[in-house]
């Protein structure tokens, strides 16, 4: 039984106190498999079919990946994106296709009013007869880079700390047209995704937030395990693969 909403903690010496995000009504995407770019290489980045139904531990009844090894499953069972965010990219980018309607980045939620500044790991959300939690923020991959045909798009999405993040679902159900998002427990105030992110891009080498986030329950395996491979190797895993693909620029940077 889920418990209400808990009275945020005190928050780490870093962060100031987490909002609390309103109740939304979001759009529900989906999208299917389809080449993306010139050579044929296949994805479903692009969610822009309108859909509320079935959710259940892999996602949306409809939804696609076409790689399941790095996209879907349990602990990326929906993807968020705020809306919020789409004028930073319009400043930051110009004019784009893209950015003229939710679903950009591959999103299966769009809202406003919710960013990485007030959603913290763990938090658990209904939407209709749904009830799903926060597993992880978004690692960006090259995909974006062609969606936006931009070579430094998935590099930007990055270092902006604008990248989303995805939910496992807790009690699968049905949602409907016009059902709101809202928030409904807290367990980790002060791990809110702003946190995180710093932690894997800004801050890679401080031991004491990585050995915070190895030990939280809620956050996805595979954060916790990125984790605790950097406290025993003491080195950062390199991103330029998972950022730029199989052709990586020379003037991509290394992690420092």
């Amino acid at each position: 039984m889920i418990s209400l909403l808990r009275q945020a903690s005190a928050p780490d010496r870093q962060d100031d106190v987490v909002s609390m995000p309103p109740d939304v009504r979001p759009a529900v995407l989906i999208g299917a498999v389809a080449p993306l770019g010139d050579d044929g290489r296949l994805s479903a980045i692009d969610k822009w079919r309108p859909r509320l139904g079935a959710l259940g531990p892999m996602g949306l009844a409809g939804d696609a990946q076409a790689d399941l090894k790095y996209h879907g499953g349990p602990e990326k069972a929906l993807h968020h994106y705020p809306l919020d965010h789409y004028a930073f990219w319009e400043r930051e980018i110009g004019d784009n296709a893209q950015l003229r309607k939710p679903g950009a980045f591959g999103e299966n939620l769009s809202t406003t009013g919710w960013t990485e500044a007030d959603v913290c790991d763990g938090d658990v959300v209904r939407l209709g007869g749904v009830l799903a939690q926060v597993s992880q923020g978004r690692q960006p991959c090259w995909k974006l880079n062609r969606r936006f045909s931009r070579h430094d798009m998935a590099a930007r999405v990055q270092s902006s700390g604008r990248a989303g993040w995805y939910y496992r679902v807790l009690e699968p159900g049905v949602a409907e047209p016009g059902d709101l998002l809202r928030l409904v427990d807290r367990p980790r105030p002060e791990w809110r995704l702003e946190r995180l992110h710093l932690l894997l891009y800004r801050r890679t080498g401080d031991r004491e937030g990585l050995s915070g986030m190895a030990a939280l329950p809620e956050l996805a395996e595979n954060w916790r395990d990125l984790a605790k491979r950097r406290l025993d190797s003491g080195r950062i895993e390199d991103w330029r693969q998972r950022l730029y693909g199989e052709t990586v620029p020379s003037s991509a940077k290394a992690p420092p």
